[in-house]
């Protein structure tokens, strides 16, 4: 496991946002805000800073200079840039300065998978992202318990997450719900086939209808998360 104080995140904002400290802060994360492009040349780090997160909605151009700065660094730092929504069509126009963008205010749920990928993105670390499952858009922090698709959390129960779970890390293979019921809910549980039914049905609609497929069910067999290994 890496330890997050190593190494600090840079937050580019005066002041920074307090709902930034606190996801930051509760995340585990070092960090340390910075005002100007000069105070962040002062503050950093003797191994450079571990990643960035600019706000883009108070001081835009100081903001956008300062992501310039980084990007001039062959050691650069991953970015996220904060944004309102009216800075939106702004973004195509500067793609090459950021890695990843939130809109303000943000859910801190979002705002803190967001963090977390960047970060584990940026250092390539196999051990943590042991802690991560991810199938497309579909993001699982497994320390956390929450669940993203599309940078948008999902408001699942206990056993919707585990049965999720469950599924996207073993994508392409098919089970039967007396298999998933021996190893999500144990062999124990006398809650019936039909609650495995019950439960798939609920993580589709959560999961959207434009994800809904990601559980595919295989007539006469169970289901299927994702596709198999000769396709769909």
């Amino acid at each position: 496991m890496i330890d997050r104080t190593a190494r600090s995140i840079a937050v580019f904002a005066d002041p920074v946002p307090p709902d930034v400290a606190r996801v930051l802060d509760l995340a585990g994360y070092a960090w340390k805000g910075i005002a100007s492009v000069d105070e962040a040349a002062e503050n950093e780090p003797a191994d450079g800073w571990a990643g960035a997160v600019i706000d883009c909605t108070a001081a835009p151009e100081q903001a956008w200079a300062f992501a310039r700065l980084l990007g001039k660094d062959d050691s650069a730092a991953a970015v996220m840039v904060l944004i309102g929504g009216a800075q939106l069509s702004e973004l195509d126009l500067r793609d090459d300065l950021f890695d990843d963008f939130c809109l303000m205010p943000f859910h801190p749920t979002e705002f803190e998978a967001r963090v977390r990928h960047l970060m584990w993105s940026s250092t390539g670390d196999a051990e943590v992202r042991t802690d991560l499952v991810e199938y497309g858009d579909l993001m699982l922090n497994l320390e956390t318990y929450q669940a993203t698709i599309d940078g948008r959390p999902l408001d699942l129960t206990y056993m919707e997450y585990e049965l999720l779970k469950f599924l996207a890390q073993n994508p392409g293979k098919v089970f039967t719900r007396e298999i998933l019921l021996s190893r999500v809910w144990g062999y124990e549980y006398y809650g019936g086939a039909r609650t495995v039914d019950v439960h798939v049905r609920r993580l589709r609609a959560k999961l959207g209808e434009e994800h809904a497929n990601l559980i595919a069910t295989v007539r006469s067999v169970g289901y299927r998360f994702g596709q198999s290994r000769w396709g769909a």
